[in-house]
C-alpha cells in the first residue's frame, strides 16, 4: 500500500492535536497516565486507517468487487461471509474513497474498484417499480438470497429504507468524489425512488408531513405487513407495521437522503419525534422529558430532553452511538444545526463516558450494536439515553434501568451493580469530534488491557470484564470507523462530497431552523 501523504499526515497530526487541549468537562477528565495514553494513541491513528483499510480488501469477493458483511479476525479470504447488504457495499464504497484521499491506494486503483463494485451492484436484481436494492445477496455470485447461508432458514425478501439509505449516501459521494465514475453512480442512484416508503399520514392525518416506512417486501411475508403502494406505482406491496418515528436515530438518514435527492418534502424534517410528548399516552417512553410544542413550517414539534447524570439530551432509540453520530459523518450537523445537532453530539457521548467509566464502573465506555462477543450479532447501548423503554443494554446480562414516567408508570430500583460490559471501537471512534482526549484515552487502554487489535485493525467488540473478544472484522462497523478517521484526515472529505447540489439547497436550511431544547453549554 501507499504511505500516507505527507500534507495528509500533518493534518491529521493538526486535528488530533487538539485532544491536548480540548477540556472534556467533568464528565470525562483525564488523569495524567490517560494523556500520556492519549498522546500515544494519538501517533497510531494512521496506522489504524491503513489496517482497517487492509480488513476491506481482504473482505472483498475478487469475482465481483464487492465486500462481504463480515471476516474472521485473521482476515482468512475462506472466511468471508456468504452475504451482503446495501449498507455494506456502501461502507466499501466509501471507505475506498477515504483510502485514496489518505494516500492508502492510488488514484487508478481507486477508480478500477468502485467502477467494479458499481458494475456489478448494476446486475444485481432489484425491486423494478423502486429501483430499490433487496436486503441480502451473495457477494461472489450476486445472487438475491431465499436462503439464509449460515443455517438454510428461508429469507423472505425485503426493501429496507435505511439499507438503502446508506448505498444512495454513497452513492452522492461517489459522484462527485470520483468523477470517472460518476455516471455509473448517477445511474444506479436515478432509479431510487424514496417516496415507495413514505406514507403522507405516518405521524397523523393532520400533521401535513408524512413519515418512513421501516421497509417493505415484494411477496407477502409471515408476520405483521400492510399492503399498499404509496406512490401508486407497480403493483402493491406489504410494508411493516412501523414507522419510524424517533429522529435521532440511523434512521434519519432516509430523511436526509430524501430530501437532498427532492422526493419528499422538506417538512417532513420535522414530523419524527425528537422525544414522544411527555403525556400519559406516551408514558411507554424511556423517561418523561421536560418539553414544549414549537411550530415548524407548520409541523407542531415537541422539542423535549431527557437527562442522565446531570446531562441533558436528544435520546436515540437505544441508547447507542452509532444511531448518534453515523449521519453525521455525511451531513454537518454541527455546523448546519447550531442551535440543534452543536448542542446534542458532544453532551450524547459524555453521557456514554459518564455511564462506561463512573455508573457501570467498567473502566471502558463506547456502546453500540456489534458482535457479540460469545457469538452472533447483538445490540448495545445505555438503555437510559434511549427512547425504547427497554432499552439496548450496556452489558451481557442485560442490566436496564427504568426511572419511571411521572404520574404514569413508578420507577423501579436502579440496579446495584452491572455485569460484563461490552464495548465496541467503532463507537469510541465515532466520538473523535466531540470527546478527542477521551476517545483517543479509550482507544489506548483498549489495546493496552485485551487482545484488541488485529491484522485489519481493531476487532468488533470487547466484553470488558470477561476479556473476551469478537475477533471477527464487520464491513459497516468498519466503514465507520473508516467514515469517521477520514473526515477527521481529509478535511471533511465525505461531507464534502454528500452535500454538493440538492443536500446544500434543500436540507440545509431546514436543519437550520430548529432549536433543540437543550442549554448551549453544558
Amino acid at each position: 500500500m501507499a504511505r500516507l501523504a505527507p500534507i495528509r499526515r500533518i493534518a491529521l497530526a493538526a486535528v488530533l492535536a487538539v485532544a491536548v487541549v480540548v477540556p472534556l468537562g467533568p464528565a470525562a477528565s483525564a488523569a495524567p497516565d490517560d494523556r500520556e495514553l492519549a498522546s500515544a494513541e494519538r501517533a497510531r491513528q494512521t496506522t489504524l486507517l491503513r489496517d482497517t483499510w487492509r480488513s476491506f480488501t481482504a473482505m472483498v469477493a475478487p469475482e465481483t468487487g464487492l465486500p462481504a458483511d463480515n471476516i474472521e479476525g485473521d482476515l482468512d479470504p475462506a472466511s468471508r461471509s456468504a452475504y451482503t447488504s446495501p449498507t455494506n457495499v456502501g461502507s466499501y464504497l466509501w471507505s475506498a474513497i477515504v483510502a485514496e484521499d489518505a494516500g492508502l491506494i492510488g488514484r487508478k486503483e481507486l477508480v478500477s474498484r468502485t467502477k467494479k463494485a458499481l458494475g456489478s451492484m448494476a446486475k444485481v436484481e432489484r425491486h423494478p417499480a423502486s429501483g430499490q436494492f433487496y436486503n441480502w445477496y451473495n457477494p461472489a455470485t450476486l445472487e438475491k438470497l431465499r436462503v439464509w447461508p449460515e443455517d438454510g432458514s428461508t429469507v423472505y425478501p425485503f426493501l429496507s429504507s435505511v439499507d438503502n439509505a446508506w448505498m444512495a449516501a454513497a452513492l452522492m459521494v461517489v459522484r462527485n468524489a470520483v468523477p470517472e465514475a460518476r455516471a455509473q453512480a448517477q445511474k444506479l442512484l436515478a432509479g431510487m425512488d424514496f417516496a415507495f416508503y413514505y406514507d403522507p399520514a405516518g405521524r397523523s392525518p393532520d400533521v401535513r408531513a408524512g413519515l418512513m416506512r421501516g421497509g417493505f417486501w415484494d411477496e407477502e411475508p409471515p408476520g405483521c405487513s400492510l399492503v399498499g403502494n404509496y406512490p401508486d406505482n407497480g403493483p402493491d406491496v406489504w410494508y411493516t407495521c412501523h414507522t419510524y418515528g424517533n429522529f435521532a436515530s440511523e434512521t434519519r438518514m432516509i430523511s436526509y437522503v430524501a430530501i437532498s435527492l427532492g422526493q419528499v418534502p422538506p417538512e417532513h424534517y420535522f414530523v419524527p419525534w425528537r422525544t414522544m410528548p411527555d403525556t400519559c399516552d406516551w408514558g411507554w417512553q424511556e423517561q418523561k422529558p421536560p418539553g414544549t410544542f414549537v411550530d415548524y413550517l407548520g409541523i407542531p414539534v415537541f422539542e423535549g430532553h431527557y437527562t442522565y447524570r446531570g446531562l441533558k439530551f436528544v435520546p436515540t432509540w437505544g441508547g447507542d452511538m452509532f444511531e448518534e453520530l453515523m449521519p453525521d459523518m455525511f451531513v454537518p450537523e454541527v455546523k448546519w444545526g447550531k442551535k440543534s445537532w452543536a448542542r446534542q453530539h458532544s453532551v450524547y457521548v459524555r453521557g456514554q463516558i459518564e455511564h462506561g467509566l463512573n455508573d457501570a464502573k467498567y473502566g471502558h465506555w463506547g456502546f453500540s450494536p456489534a458482535s457479540n462477543p460469545d457469538g452472533g450479532y447483538r445490540e448495545y447501548g445505555v438503555d437510559v439515553m434511549g427512547i425504547q423503554a427497554e432499552g439496548y443494554t450496556s452489558d451481557q446480562e442485560r442490566t436496564a434501568v427504568d426511572v419511571g414516567f411521572e404520574g404514569c408508570r413508578e420507577a423501579q430500583p436502579r440496579p446495584e451493580s452491572y455485569g460484563d460490559g461490552v464495548v465496541t471501537p467503532h463507537a469510541v471512534v465515532l466520538a473523535l469530534p466531540y470527546q478527542p482526549k477521551a476517545a483517543l484515552t479509550e482507544l489506548a487502554k483498549l489495546r493496552r488491557d485485551f487482545d484488541s487489535y488485529g491484522p485489519g485493525g481493531f476487532y468488533d467488540s470487547i466484553a470488558v470484564r470477561s476479556g473476551t473478544v469478537a475477533k471477527r472484522y464487520l464491513a459497516l462497523d468498519q466503514g465507520m470507523i473508516m467514515g469517521a478517521l477520514g473526515n477527521l484526515l481529509g478535511d471533511d472529505v465525505l461531507r464534502d462530497a454528500f452535500t454538493k447540489g440538492g443536500a446544500e439547497k434543500r436540507l440545509r436550511p431546514v436543519m437550520a431552523m430548529e432549536e433543540f431544547n437543550l442549554p448551549p453549554r453544558q
